[in-house]
């Protein structure tokens, strides 16, 4: 069991919905960052998701895209994304960490490597947004293998032709993108998103969390209430870009945290 069964199944225990945060690691600087990253637990977060910046964030929206690029011009790359983790892990060995990014980082340093210096870091779980189901040996199955859960996106344009093949090796849970689109593009709605998550959980045991489009607590709550839970990452990312204090993000983050744990 991976700390993302262990989180689902306590939450569920506790008639809880997850909160999922998303951060760019390194943005706007290493320190910054994981001073962040290390006070997100307490400000409600139950999985992080951190971004491993990346050149050409192609399903990413300008503030995601941004903050990729701030962290990149000061250093930042797979290896400090991973000493990141290390860090975190010396104060925290139970809250979930879901790396996203691109394949082209993790292909250059060999998908073996990555595999065994990611979980020595305490990465949980991947999301490879570039890597489709057909990709499957190139790195979800290898990542399975060494005990890390690859977590698959499944969108309003997958239909029930497609889900099985999404769903056909994912574990940890689904992400739903609830707009289609790239991130921070529009809002998610509730009503829209209901359907679709009863249609997916119909063919998984798995959690469905539903990100995109998701930015006050309001909205964190009525998805959460339709979905297993919800991510935040465009509205976090824009807080950070707008040079609001680690205190003023997290204190926003737990406003988010809160919403969803009252759906």
């Amino acid at each position: 069991m991976t700390r993302i069964d262990a989180k689902f199944a306590e939450l569920t225990a506790a008639g809880k919905k997850a909160f999922v945060a998303y951060v760019m690691a390194g943005d706007p600087d290493y320190d910054s960052s994981l001073e962040i990253v290390k006070g997100l637990p307490e400000a409600g977060v139950d999985i992080i998701e951190l971004g491993l910046p990346f050149t050409d964030p192609m399903a990413d929206g300008p503030t995601i895209q941004l903050a990729g690029q701030r962290a990149l011009d000061n250093g930042m790359t797979l290896q400090r994304t991973l000493d990141l983790a290390t860090e975190f892990r010396k104060t925290d060995d139970t809250t979930p960490i879901v790396m996203m990014g691109y394949y082209n980082p993790i292909y250059s340093r060999g998908v073996d490597t990555f595999l065994a210096d990611a979980k020595a870091a305490g990465i949980d779980g991947l999301i490879v947004v570039d890597l489709p189901p057909e990709e499957d040996s190139e790195l979800c199955i290898p990542a399975q293998a060494a005990g890390m859960n690859f977590i698959r996106l499944a969108t309003p344009t997958t239909d029930d032709k497609r889900l099985p093949k999404v769903l056909q090796n994912t574990s940890g849970f689904v992400y739903y993108v609830s707009i289609t689109g790239i991130t921070g593009a529009a809002e998610a709605e509730a009503t829209d998103v209901g359907p679709e998550v009863a249609r997916i959980k119909a063919s998984t045991d798995l959690p469905v969390i539903v990100g995109f489009g998701i930015n006050t607590p309001e909205k964190a709550q009525k998805i959460a209430s339709v979905a297993d839970g919800a991510v935040v990452g465009s509205a976090i990312v824009s807080q950070i870009g707008a040079g609001k204090s680690t205190a003023e993000v997290l204190a926003f983050v737990k406003s988010l945290a809160d919403g969803a744990h009252r759906a």
